[in-house]
């Protein structure tokens, strides 16, 4: 699996983070920026993991800025993207049982990183029910033409 990632400077030390768990659960990481702590926009960052993910050049992906928010906007801007900003271990859960996420967004200024760390492995670990949140789904795609 590929995982593509991205982050501002107020998610840069939480990506750092979740990069290097990534790599050593064995994850192919595809890393967007920003690779510095220094002020940047998260839009130049997030729709080039976006874009990665709704273009099929990485399985899922993972945006941090500082609050999630920022991040999460940008994404659901791509077409074929269903980025969830999460903020507990059951939200990151149920993103994907329910809603099939394929970006997932946090918030480096509001996570505590070991809890972060936690989420993104439910996060990646949980598959998709389909059923009646397959129709759900759908019902998503045909509002955005996805």
């Amino acid at each position: 699996m590929t995982i593509a990632i991205a982050s501002d400077h107020a998610g840069f030390e939480l990506k750092v983070k979740i990069k290097t768990y990534l790599e050593q659960t064995g994850l192919s990481v595809e890393d967007f920026g920003t690779f510095k702590a220094d002020s940047t926009d998260y839009p130049d960052y997030g729709v080039l993991a976006a874009r990665a993910v709704a273009n099929k050049k990485a399985d899922r992906g993972i945006l941090v800025c500082g609050t999630g928010i920022g991040m999460s906007i940008v994404a659901n801007k791509i077409k074929g993207i269903r980025a969830a900003l999460c903020t507990s271990k059951e939200t990151a859960e149920l993103s994907r049982r329910h809603n099939d996420a394929n970006v997932l967004t946090l918030g480096g200024r509001i996570l505590d990183h070991h809890v972060a760390l936690e989420m993104v492995e439910i996060w990646l670990k949980t598959p998709f029910e389909g059923d009646r949140h397959l129709r759900r789904v759908n019902k998503i795609h045909e509002l955005t033409g996805c």
